[in-house]
């Protein structure tokens, strides 16, 4: 086949120019993210040969394959992994097909001038266009296992990238880098130095579990040693005859925490984490007995930019024995938890272990609940503590932890043990629900709640009116699983969590007051107007009483006890599930001059059209309050611009 030239997507053009034009302080990371990409084909490779036993692979000595050439100024990572075929060469390097590529380029842009802000170009899988940092060209040979024919793509990074069919290329991928010349003011090393490989690798990639080989320095390369600025004597092997391993190749996870460093951790975490920051916290746990494994899990430190998308990759990596088998088992962890990170090497289970099979081992759900108890139980740890940090992880993560409220009822106490929400006790910091009980006034059983899309709105929300004024403390809820975990959870220590907009709300009862005779004298007086307008209001209200709850406000809609709310209703509907219409409430505030005047006006008029109006703006008016729209806006505006046109 002929060579072929395509463009390069929008955004990978513009990529392409942040790295060629970088000003990033350490370009070492372009080897991490090339020996990182190799180690991730090999794993695949391995993975593919254990599904499919009948795959055309050689699979006797996966390893990768440094090469340095000092004369012609080339470095080449190689690998005998999966390799690609030539539609995936075009569609995983000629274009970034990730729906955070937008995000990636803001982020690259705002933190290009900050500490580690190179990483980032691991965490969104395109480390390997971070090359063009170091180098003018690149060429691509690759060879998928199993296909008869490679692939050679190759580019200056100046827009077009070329892709040709090539005979005789050896199974996996070949990354040659045409380097760009040293300059050390820049911190643009030599990296034909083979002094420089051995400390990137050693910093970077030393707990990687293949081999990582370099071919002896040739003697031009031994006897001009780049001193690079360190002193750093040339290595001992780059007069020897065979290849070099560079990394130890010890799993992390089975040496003791004596034997590691906090740093050896954090790079093992950004390897399998595609993450640019180190970890929040790092989670040993070794198992011992009849079923032997060990774990070692991470907390991120951010949340990635598509944990809530349907695509977002979730689960540990699964070794058994210290063999890959399974790069993302998400039967190790509930989804509420999908965020960790983490290896987990068992010592007792087959190699040839499927999906299915795992959804149902009784050795696999041991281990689930375990390391659930212990993320959890180290959140809570981390929350009693160290404050700061469990404050980080809460903004990030906590609202995909409430998700286990509604779907993990076996751990749901420790869930609520490490939950906090913001509330009206106090502006900026949030509160567990064990310090809403403790501040709760005499006489209240109830935890009070609203939900809503802000703070602002809901404290603005006329259903707060008496628990403002009576200075009792509500829970300020605003994301969209509150509506869900509120109503399933039910209560707390024997308090039942209530929302201030559903069923009838009597302050005066929980504080030991006595209106009846009071609130009896007022229904009397509003009976007819309430019968009335419910009538009027009938397609849209199942009911109209005296409100407890108001004490500014004119009128608020609440549901009933045991309704859904709209914004459940909207959530369900999203999702797909038609649910029935439910009519809500409306509350009138007796001691509103609107509502006063409404009812003297009913009593005294034969004719009621106009009022018939009036109470429509009237729950038109509630609605909006509390963050809804009119049924059909168009009449709303239509009558309250009227009602204006007429009062001037």
């Amino acid at each position: 086949m002929a060579t072929e030239t395509f463009e390069f997507q929008v955004e990978a053009r513009q990529l392409l120019q942040l790295m060629i034009h970088s000003v990033y302080s350490n370009k070492d990371v372009f080897l991490r993210e090339l020996v990182s990409n190799a180690s991730d084909a090999l794993d695949k490779l391995r993975l593919e040969k254990l599904r499919d036993d009948s795959l055309d692979a050689d699979v006797s000595d996966p390893h990768i394959e440094i090469e340095v050439d000092k004369d012609a100024r080339t470095l080449t990572v190689r690998d005998n992994g999966i390799g690609m075929s030539y539609d995936e060469v075009g569609q995983l390097i000629g274009t970034i097909a990730n729906s955070g590529t937008a995000q990636f380029l803001q982020e690259l842009r705002e933190a290009r001038d900050g500490a580690g802000a190179e990483g980032l170009i691991g965490q969104f899988g395109v480390g390997f266009y971070s090359g063009f940092m170091v180098a003018d060209e690149v060429t691509l040979v690759t060879r998928r296992a199993g296909e008869a024919h490679g692939t050679r793509w190759t580019s200056r990074g100046e827009g077009t990238y070329t892709l040709e069919t090539v005979d005789d290329a050896p199974q996996g991928t070949s990354v040659t880098l045409h380097l760009k010349p040293a300059d050390p003011d820049n911190q643009l090393h030599d990296y034909t130095d083979p002094w420089r490989i051995r400390q990137i690798i050693k910093r970077y990639s030393d707990f990687i579990t293949w081999p990582i080989r370099m071919a002896p320095a040739s003697p031009a390369t031994a006897g001009e040693k780049a001193q690079d600025g360190t002193g750093a004597p040339a290595g001992a092997s780059d007069a020897t005859s065979g290849p070099e391993t560079l990394n130890s190749m010890k799993a992390l996870w089975a040496r003791s925490r004596d034997e590691v460093s906090d740093e050896e951790y954090h790079e093992l975490y950004k390897h399998i984490g595609h993450d640019w920051r180190d970890p929040l916290e790092t989670i040993r746990l070794q198992a011992e007995g009849t079923f032997e494994y060990q774990a070692l899990l991470f907390l991120p430190a951010h949340a990635p930019h598509d944990l809530f998308t349907r695509d977002f990759r979730r689960g540990l990596q699964l070794y058994v024995k210290r063999v890959l088998i399974m790069d993302d088992c998400e039967a190790l962890l509930p989804p509420y938890l999908r965020f960790v990170k983490g290896v987990v090497d068992a010592a007792d289970l087959s190699l040839n272990v499927s999906r299915e099979i795992l959804q149902q081992d009784r050795h696999i759900e041991l281990m689930r609940r375990r390391l659930t108890k212990k993320v959890l139980s180290t959140v809570k740890e981390m929350m009693a503590k160290d404050r700061d940090r469990y404050t980080t992880f809460w903004r990030e993560f906590g609202t995909v932890l409430k998700e286990g409220l509604v779907t993990d009822p076996e751990n749901r106490d420790a869930i609520l043990a490490v939950a906090t929400f913001a509330s009206t006790h106090d502006d900026t910091e949030p509160t567990s629900l064990s310090g809403y009980v403790e501040r709760m006034k005499d006489g209240q059983d109830d935890i009070y709640y609203l939900t809503g899309e802000s703070r602002q709105s809901i404290e603005n929300s006329p259903h707060m009116e008496a628990f403002r004024d009576r200075g009792i403390e509500v829970l300020l809820l605003t994301d969209p699983v509150d509506e869900v975990w509120a109503e399933t959870v039910g209560e707390y220590e024997g308090h039942k969590l209530r929302s201030v907009a559903k069923g009838r709300i009597d302050l005066d009862a929980e504080g030991g007051e006595s209106g009846d005779g009071e609130r009896e004298k007022r229904s009397e007086e509003y009976a007819g107007l309430l019968g009335w307008m419910k009538e009027q209001l009938e397609d849209d209200i199942k009911e109209v009483r005296l409100s407890s709850r108001l004490t500014v406000s004119p009128a608020c809609v609440v549901s009933d006890a045991h309704d859904l709310t709209p914004a459940l209703e909207n959530m369900y509907r999203a999702m797909g599930q038609e649910v029935p219409r439910t009519k809500r409430i409306l509350e009138l505030n007796p001691d509103h001059q609107l509502v006063k005047g409404l009812n003297q006006a009913y009593r005294e008029r034969e004719d009621r059209t106009s009022l018939a109006e009036t109470a429509e703006l009237l729950h038109g008016l509630a609605v909006l309050a509390e963050g809804g729209q009119p049924k059909e806006p168009a009449r709303f505006v239509k009558l309250m611009a009227d009602r204006l046109e007429r009062a001037l």
